[in-house]
């Protein structure tokens, strides 16, 4: 239970409802625990009188007939009433679970959306989505109905017992007789039905992820003609998750049934030693008629007490899963959470940065100053890392060694959101949402309009596309955004961050699936876009139409070059390398 103590806050928080749940669940039982023994009142009324017909040979009938139809009349009404309580508790207890899973999900949801990079490298996706619906759905089984009828079981066997023993001691403990073997197997199949719910979730979670990545994945898949072999490998997956869920439901084949068999020894119990007494004139047949109801009361809340123990358990395995994510701690949180209007001083001082996942160093003591409205270009080769630098600045990662500096202040001191809202980012893995395509470049700004959104796009040189597509601006873009060419997506995350109108631009490496043409027309508008801002472009190639302040050419991690264009060329080093073989290619494509 000590994982389910997570959900004490919970329980806290619709504690009101959960008591007056619970109270009545007291009120439904103690109304139901009258039922057997009004019955036992009508059978010894009847008893008694064919006993005085048998010795007298006269029969008050209508006296009798009045008395149990008074009987009935009161029977029927206390179990409507045991009913509308047994309603009430359903509504206050099954909605509270509801309310519980939902807010559970959303702290899931809200909990993921603050872990840093390095957790989403070492977890895949399926698994993350399997433990918001799947693990959270068994936790609420255990919230709602293990809970409803474990307190219910708790009250229906204190009462039951409780009458009971006020109608006869010795045969309510023949009747307990079977308990201690029962506490026995529940005790011993718990922890079996833990360990195979733990294995199972895990499976499904390699499943969702199986799925997941073929799904996205598709167009590879398709290419390299691999169907068969993908359905293959998920026929084997789904086999050994098939034969995890026999294995705990061969365990669940012997545990309930041998639950109903311990009851009905209870039952049998009753009538053979009750009928003795009865005989012996010990008890009447009032009292035998009131204790099969009872027993008969029992026994489906024992037994659903193994049922009830097996939502437990499986819920405390999805809840363990759930904990493992709630308690990771993201790297990168905020420091002294400051707020304020950045200018765009960009300082890196001596920075060098491990990744903490593979321990690549991708940084080796890089140093560089960016002035507010300043323009910086980072070339490289593949590798050299150009992207770490963005990474960095947009504090997805923290340095490993030295400091950024944002205006004079630490960039660990900002506020992550107040940073990150004020700085304009296209990443080299470009990602457009499942919307439409002005929604998508309204994405980062809390409100806009189809007006703005066209006149950022045109900025970024898709105005026109956009505009040609049957549904234009409303064009919904697939999943991923599938449905367009790689270049469009570049230039419509790049209208998405312009239209933030930050004063620090950073583009990684955003032209690199755009035609020669389209980018000589991006970097025209960049020029006028970027007057007055702040802008560090990454990129593999060489931007000859924007004028760039300082240039930086990274190689294994270091800064090899920097200076201006001109003076990089004369270098004659590893840019001017670059510059000539940019020319050849260009060259080329003009002659072809």
């Amino acid at each position: 239970m000590k994982q389910l103590a997570a959900l004490n806050k919970y329980f806290l928080k619709y504690k009101w409802r959960i008591g007056a749940g619970i109270l009545f669940v007291i009120c439904a039982n103690a109304l139901n625990v009258s039922t057997p023994y009004i019955t036992g009142q009508a059978v010894t009324l009847i008893a008694k009188n064919l006993e005085a017909f048998t010795q007298t040979g006269h029969a008050t009938i209508n006296s009798v007939t009045k008395d149990v139809m008074f009987l009935f009349v009161k029977y029927l009404f206390v179990a409507l009433l045991a009913g509308g309580f047994t309603f009430l508790m359903r509504q206050m207890i099954i909605v509270v679970s509801r309310l519980i899973e939902f807010d559970m999900k959303n702290e899931i949801y809200d909990h993921y959306q603050k872990l840093d990079l390095a957790f989403y490298r070492k977890n895949n996706t399926g698994d993350l989505m399997n433990r918001i619906t799947e693990d959270v759905s068994r936790v609420r089984m255990y919230i709602g109905p293990a809970i409803m009828y474990a307190v219910n079981l708790f009250f229906t066997i204190v009462f039951a017992v409780s009458a009971m023993l006020y109608l006869d001691k010795e045969l309510t403990l023949y009747v307990l007789i079977p308990l201690p073997v029962l506490s026995l197997l529940i005790y011993f199949v718990n922890e079996k039905i833990e360990k195979a719910s733990t294995v199972i979730q895990a499976k499904l979670s390699d499943l969702t992820t199986d799925a997941q990545e073929t799904y996205s994945g598709i167009r590879v898949v398709q290419a390299y003609n691999r169907e068969k072999e993908m359905l293959k490998h998920f026929d084997e997956e789904t086999e050994i998750y098939k034969q995890k869920q026999l294995h705990l439901a061969r365990i669940d084949s012997i545990y309930f049934p041998s639950m109903t068999f311990l009851v009905g020894c209870s039952v049998i119990i009753v009538i053979y030693l009750g009928g003795i007494h009865v005989g012996n004139r010990q008890i009447d047949a009032g009292v035998l008629a009131s204790f099969i109801g009872y027993v008969n009361m029992l026994m489906w809340p024992v037994s659903s007490l193994g049922w009830t123990a097996s939502l437990i358990q499986r819920a405390a395995a999805s809840q363990k899963r759930i904990n493992e994510f709630l308690h990771y701690e993201p790297a990168i949180k905020d420091g002294r959470a400051i707020e304020k209007e950045i200018k765009g001083n960009i300082v890196f001082n001596h920075v060098s940065f491990t990744y903490p996942d593979t321990g690549i160093q991708a940084l080796k003591d890089v140093s560089f100053e960016l002035k507010p409205g300043e323009r910086i270009a980072i070339i490289g080769r593949t590798g050299s890392g150009k992207t770490t630098i963005a990474d960095l600045l947009m504090r997805m990662y923290d340095v490993t060694t030295g400091k950024i500096l944002l205006d004079g202040t630490e960039i660990k001191d900002y506020a992550l959101h107040s940073l990150r809202k004020q700085i304009g980012f296209v990443p080299q893995d470009v990602f457009l949402f499942s919307e439409t395509i002005t929604e998508n470049i309204s994405f980062g700004v809390e409100k806009s309009d189809k007006e703005t959104a066209t006149r950022y796009a045109h900025y970024a040189s898709i105005g026109q596309e956009i505009e040609s597509f049957p549904q234009g601006y409303e064009t919904m873009v697939g999943e991923r955004g599938v449905t367009l060419s790689g270049g469009q997506k570049q230039r419509i995350s790049i209208a998405r961050a312009l239209i933030k109108q930050p004063n620090v631009l950073v583009l990684d490496d955003s032209l690199s699936a755009v035609d020669t043409a389209t980018e000589k027309q991006i970097q025209q508008n960049l020029d006028e876009v970027l007057a007055n801002k702040t802008a560090i472009i990454i990129t593999h190639r060489i931007f000859s139409l924007i004028h760039f302040d300082n240039i930086l050419v990274l190689d294994d991690g270091k800064i090899a070059e920097q200076g201006t264009h001109d003076a990089l060329l004369k270098q004659g080093g590893i840019y001017a390398e670059i510059y000539e073989k940019q020319l050849s290619e260009q060259t080329q494509e003009e002659t072809v």
